[in-house]
């Protein structure tokens, strides 16, 4: 710290105390030998002392020092922040790190300076876009470079939210990436997920479903759902008497809880039989319906190719009115 005629210690915030007033400073006298400090020296050894600071206080995250300082400062802010970070990337030149030093004071309507430094581009880049994000509506940048970052903050450090969302953006910032070949932890390939899927719903067969649908009788009401787009309809044609429900809206359709579900879906033991083109997509769909609690929901093995394979009709012979009641509502 810095003294001047008295035991009082000086720090950041009386650097533009000192400015003004002159009768603190006690020049050297004639023959001491000791240089004449001026206002400039007094700013340099200030910006030292809260780098320093800065730096001690420092965690280490991946193998980056990062840190998080507020200080006080009343005249020349900018310049101020940026000795800090001369001294900061000074120190730590040959370390990776990144550094955000904010100074707090003033009337609380106002807003003051925060500086974020770091030793690479993409360090400082990804904590200005944090920043930006937690401080939203509060930031107005003052200079920008590329491994230094200076704006105005509203009310800074008036609330703990501020230095705890500060060093969330440097440790989240300074995060080693992960290997984007390597699949992250608890994640399931779509295979698997079919499979784990499929091992979940009784699936059936083609004729089984044709047959299931020429039942005079039945427990439940049955349905024929088609999931496929447009343009594979028109490609490859369809069955007729089937529900045409675009995969993008069947959950809304067959929710009985949903304000937009079909007129025919009015109770849970509903059965769903859904095909698509090959029989992929139409079990994942099978199991979201089965997740609403339309447990008696399946697909058709091989899909709408397999129905074909199999020399089944595109015409069912007879027409059935809730279908073509349903049909109408989509």
């Amino acid at each position: 710290m810095i003294k001047a005629n008295s035991s009082r210690s000086y720090g950041p915030s009386d650097v533009g105390n000192i400015e003004g007033s002159s009768a603190h400073l006690v020049p050297a006298s004639p023959g001491a030998g000791a240089p004449h400090r001026t206002l400039d020296d007094i700013r340099e050894q200030v910006a030292q002392e809260v780098a320093v600071r800065a730096i001690t206080n420092a965690k280490t995250v991946d193998g980056v020092r990062i840190g998080v300082t507020f200080t006080f400062s009343k005249s020349n802010e900018e310049e101020f922040l940026t000795r800090v970070a001369d001294v900061i990337q000074h120190q730590l030149v040959l370390a990776e790190h990144l550094f955000v030093v904010a100074t707090t004071g003033g009337l609380a309507a106002e807003a003051n300076p925060m500086m974020i430094c770091g030793s690479s581009i993409e360090f400082v880049q990804r904590a200005i876009l944090l920043a930006s994000s937690k401080f939203i509506g509060r930031i107005k940048p003052v200079v920008v470079e590329e491994t230094l970052w200076i704006v105005f903050v509203e009310d800074i450090g008036t609330s703990t939210y501020d230095e705890v969302a500060l060093w969330d953006v440097v440790s989240k910032s300074t995060r080693a990436p992960i290997d984007p070949l390597e699949p992250p932890p608890l994640s399931r390939g779509i295979d698997q997920i079919l499979s784990d899927v499929r091992a979940k719903i009784q699936r059936i067969t083609p004729l089984q479903a044709y047959e299931e649908l020429r039942e005079s009788r039945v427990g439940a009401p049955t349905f024929l759902v088609d999931i496929r787009p447009a343009a594979q309809r028109e490609m490859h044609g369809g069955i007729h008497g089937s529900l045409i429900i675009e995969r993008n809206v069947l959950e809304w359709r067959f929710d009985p809880r949903s304000e937009s579900r079909l007129a025919i879906v009015d109770r849970y033991d509903l059965r769903v039989i859904i095909f698509c083109q090959e029989g992929y997509t139409s079990s994942l769909a099978a199991f979201a319906l089965q997740e609403l609690g339309l447990l008696n929901a399946t697909d058709i093995i091989g899909g709408y190719q397999a129905w074909i394979n199999a020399g089944l009709p595109t015409d069912v012979t007879q027409p059935r009115s809730l279908v073509s009641l349903a049909g109408s509502i989509v």
